[in-house]
């Protein structure tokens, strides 16, 4: 078992209509917990479970009704817990060696705020409302991570999360998908 965390910067693939809005980062961190059991030779079952602090800016070039029908922008700040059930492979049996972790995360929305300039010139800050109409509670994602494990348990590791479940659940409303790239340290006691 062990621990890690970092810094990320994350982003989102956001789309009107089918059409993608500019789109900038933000950043946040990932804390948690995870486990390394041994599968088969050089191949390991490695669940985790983190928080994870991500958001996006965007600038909308087209109308919807999500989150405002005015909305010309929109800046989110989430607050989510992922489990992820992941796959490693060593790439040596050597007690310092290079890894690499893939597999699926799915991502509970907890809280989240987000703020928008509307066309009238008025701004909204508020919380993000999750519901069956608006954004979804959950997330599906897919992880990889490439790092470093040494003799003492210490990792070092780049992990990028690519949405695949959209986390809008407004029927014509636009798809909203995360992006997240982060660095972690870890120790494995």
């Amino acid at each position: 078992m062990g621990i890690f965390g970092g810094p990320q910067v994350t982003s989102s693939k956001y789309t009107i209509n089918n059409k993608k809005q500019p789109n900038t980062h933000k950043y946040g961190f990932q804390l948690g917990t995870s486990m390394k059991i041994p599968f088969e030779n050089k191949l390991y079952f490695s669940p985790a479970a983190f928080y994870s602090l991500k958001g996006y800016k965007v600038k909308f070039n087209q109308r919807s009704y999500h989150p405002d029908s005015l909305a010309i922008d929109n800046n989110t700040t989430l607050h989510t817990f992922e489990l992820a059930a992941l796959l490693q492979y060593d790439f040596n049996d050597q007690p310092n060696h290079f890894f690499i972790k893939m597999g699926p995360s799915v991502d509970f929305q907890i809280y989240g705020k987000e703020k928008f300039n509307r066309s009238d010139r008025t701004s909204v800050e508020q919380q993000m409302v999750f519901s069956f109409t608006k954004y979804g509670r959950y997330a599906a994602n897919m992880l990889m991570q490439f790092g470093y494990e040494t003799k003492a348990g210490l990792l070092l590791s780049v992990q990028y999360t690519h949405g695949i479940g959209s986390m809008n659940n407004a029927d014509g409303g636009p798809g909203i998908w995360h992006r997240a790239v982060g660095i972690s340290l870890g120790k494995y006691f």
